[in-house]
């Protein structure tokens, strides 16, 4: 990307009416957010995605936090304290339950910053009542979460930014814009990955009694009724497949989202997945420590391997994303990208010319992702066009993990029907991947 197209991108990245390729939605003018030059928004979650992403909605004149939910009152104190201090911001409804913050007219976007088995009901209920919705990834725990999640927006004209911030990094664009150029040559396999040193085991303790300010019952929600043990609380939450995917859906919706969106966000024709709890076999985990899956594309095969305690992944590097074609390897990663040419042995084909590589192209200095992902969904709050990691952009993406998950749990292959969005031929594979509500809550059809 030249200098002149990475300031158009960051244009429409960061302080731009649109970003490129996407249509507006059918939104009558009279209903755009911030019309009178106030965004006021509600954040239900207050964790450490949540305070991340309020923070950096805070940095951008206009926004007005008016609300905040948390089934831990503890931490809805401590983030109207850190909202007064950093911002001089108070407030006005402090709540543990999102549909009090749903119910406030005067609330243009919500920050859906919950563990992923509740992405879901916060969401379609914010769209219902007009409100944009920027939600944390992965956009949700099963897949008929994530169809019902993109027929809401759809339906109600919603704006809705998925946290994937990797969509709007500049160097990631760059790296994109070289792989759908052509000069690595046909590309027949994508590799994905994440070794993550400073993820480890989480020792087993006995339940126990809900810390003090929790509505547990409202924090399971629609997941199963369990005893409190505070391994499945906050952060932890993520490795147990009543709330989460592990990994897979983690980190997955990040880096299979990079390379998908080098690939023209193709979706799987097949899964196979193979691992489990190889690493730490007795600590308290659910979710694999260790794990691989194939994907079948029209065009290409991908892999993703993980594995926790260890940091030395392929191209020594924890976490990343290759395209391999047949002139070379481009790799990306949070940091920047680089191409390397394809060995030249003299028993293939004569090319017309050897490719060059391309030395790193390190992220440039101020070139904040996740605040241009910020900014990108508050511009298109304005202008209704689909922000950059629209929600039919996450929900796609997010489809290879949970295919890849569900290979794994039932130990076999999926053939997956795109169109339909449920496997082929295999009756216990779609049975399984629909998720089980615990009453009151329902899933809205």
């Amino acid at each position: 990307m030249g200098h002149t197209n990475r300031r158009n991108f960051l244009k429409s990245a960061g302080v731009g009416a649109a970003a490129v390729g996407v249509a507006p939605t059918a939104l009558s003018q009279s209903k755009v957010a911030g019309a009178n030059g106030r965004i006021r928004i509600g954040l239900v979650g207050c964790g450490g995605m949540g305070n991340a992403d309020l923070t950096d909605f805070l940095k951008v004149n206009g926004i007005e936090c008016v609300a905040l939910c948390d089934v831990d009152a503890n931490r809805v104190a401590k983030t109207q304290a850190t909202t007064v201090a950093k911002a001089g911001q108070k407030a006005g409804l402090l709540t543990g339950d999102f549909r009090r913050v749903m119910d406030v007219k005067e609330i243009d976007a919500v920050i859906v910053a919950t563990p992923d088995h509740w992405h879901a009901l916060p969401m379609i209920a914010a769209c219902r009542a007009g409100k944009d919705v920027y939600t944390e990834k992965p956009l949700a725990r099963t897949i008929p979460e994530g169809r019902a999640m993109l027929n809401a927006a759809r339906r109600h004209d919603r704006v809705v930014q998925v946290g994937t911030q990797n969509r709007s990094a500049p160097h990631v664009h760059e790296a994109v814009e070289y792989v759908r150029g052509g000069k690595l040559g046909k590309i027949r396999m994508v590799r994905v990955w994440a070794y993550l040193d400073w993820v480890g085991s989480v020792p087993k303790v006995p339940d126990s009694p809900a810390p003090q300010g929790v509505d547990y019952d409202m924090w399971l929600g629609p997941a199963p009724r369990r005893p409190f043990n505070r391994n499945r609380f906050h952060f932890n939450f993520r490795w147990f497949w009543d709330y989460a995917g592990g990994l897979l859906t983690d980190w997955g919706a990040h880096q299979v989202d990079i390379a998908n969106f080098g690939m023209g966000n193709e979706l799987p024709r097949s899964a196979a997945s193979f691992g489990g709890k190889l690493a730490y076999p007795d600590d308290a985990e659910e979710t694999p420590d260790t794990q691989q899956v194939i994907w079948q594309y029209a065009s290409h095969t991908m892999i993703w391997e993980h594995a926790v305690g260890i940091g030395r992944g392929p191209e020594t590097r924890e976490h990343g994303v290759a395209y391999h074609g047949e002139n070379g390897i481009l790799i990306v990663d949070r940091d920047g990208w680089e191409v390397h040419s394809e060995t030249d042995n003299y028993k293939k084909p004569r090319r017309i010319y050897r490719m060059l590589g391309e030395p790193r192209h390190e992220k440039r200095r101020g070139d904040d992702m996740h605040l241009l992902h910020v900014k990108n969904f508050i511009e298109c709050m304005k202008s209704r066009h689909h922000p950059h990691a629209d929600v039919e952009i996450g929900h796609n993406s997010i489809i290879a993990s949970h295919i890849g998950n569900m290979s794994l749990r039932l130990g076999r292959r999926i053939d997956w029907d795109q169109r339909k969005e449920k496997p082929i031929g295999d009756a216990k594979a779609e049975e399984f991947m629909h998720p089980t509500y615990r009453a009151p809550w329902k899933l809205p059809a």
